[in-house]
């Protein structure tokens, strides 16, 4: 049935039921895209955790990972322990292989998002599906991987970007994402109004956004490579203690500015095939906008990370971000 529902997700089709049983618990669909597993019982380290993906719609490899995890579950390959909220976010553009349809998704996650259409309606009913699930499970800790893929190559391919927020990241975060085989980590330095964003936001959840590689289409990607993630989600689904490394192989990055497109007259003055994370020196001419007018690098080099000229009027174009030295734990 779990396999079933994502492929009828994906082809647009009702399921033909609701709920049923699982080996280890029960799943419910809650609506389109949105699936929640249910443990019999609670595992020894049980998490409320919103695993999601597709909030993009070209970005398959997360769904591809999330279809290996459901299998697992299903064919009784693992049991349940934690309760699991399993989302696929914009169905229209994923159908589609497109970035988003009108608006990017990934920008309206805010109480109170005043716009109309199909993707802030969207945004309101995922928002008001993880405000539901957070609240039927606690106590339990609030956690919310958001699953991603860059659209260009990066100098570090496995990446995760800490929202902004008040709430701090749990030390063993950074010990599983170093066993997942993440590269870098990125912190934001302001509220974005991202999914992840807003479960740590108004939820304190340990909340991460993931890029897992580059963006391809279905059968394309080298899924290979997210073994050690598939373990890590397994882990959590399971409420079994993940495996972890040291942090201090990964590297940290701290986001210091963000150039915004505020006009149509915009431009990067830079190849936009460049990996992120590429580093420029000082005095860097980085674009020019009619409004804004010209950005160069200061005296501090700036890495760019997601830069992209196509983006809409008043949206970022790029992060600027710099490495931060000393361990993790001097850091956040």
């Amino acid at each position: 049935m779990l396999t079933e529902w994502l492929d009828w997700t994906l082809e647009g089709k009702p399921a033909s039921r609701r709920s049923g049983p699982l080996a280890s618990g029960h799943y419910t669909l809650h609506g389109p895209g949105i699936l929640e597993l249910t443990p019999e019982s609670l595992g020894a380290n049980p998490h409320a955790c919103v695993f999601s993906a597709a909030i993009h719609g070209n970005e398959t490899a997360p769904v591809e990972l999330l279809g290996e995890l459901l299998a697992q579950i299903e064919a009784g390959m693992m049991a349940l322990g934690s309760p699991v909220l399993v989302i696929l976010g914009n169905l229209p553009a994923l159908r589609q292989g497109k970035r988003f349809i009108n608006t990017n998704l990934n920008r309206l996650f805010q109480r109170g998002l005043g716009l109309e259409g199909d993707e802030p309606a969207r945004a309101r009913e995922l928002m008001t599906q993880l405000d539901q699930f957070y609240q039927r499970h606690a106590p339990l800790p609030a956690l919310h991987y958001d699953l991603h893929t860059a659209i260009r190559t990066s100098l570090y391919p496995r990446f995760v970007v800490e929202p902004f927020g008040v709430s701090d990241i749990a030390g063993e975060q950074w010990r599983w994402l170093a066993g997942a085989d993440i590269q870098a980590v990125l912190h934001q330095h302001q509220h974005s109004w991202t999914f992840s964003h807003y479960s740590k936001h108004y939820h304190g959840a340990q909340a991460f956004t993931f890029e897992l590689g580059r963006v391809a289409p279905f059968g394309a990607n080298d899924l290979d490579a997210l073994r050690p993630m598939l373990a890590l989600l397994a882990a959590l689904a399971g409420a079994q203690t993940p495996d972890a490394q040291p942090p201090d192989s990964m590297v940290f990055f701290r986001v210091e500015q963000e150039i915004m497109r505020q006009s149509h007259a915009f431009t990067l003055c830079f190849d936009e095939d460049i990996p992120n994370f590429t580093a420029f020196p000082s005095g860097t001419l980085l674009a020019r906008d009619a409004q804004a007018g010209a950005f160069k690098v200061g005296e501090t080099p700036l890495h760019v990370v997601f830069p992209n000229a196509r983006v809409e009027i008043g949206a970022r174009a790029a992060l600027l971000v710099t490495p931060v030295e000393g361990s993790h734990s001097k850091i956040f």
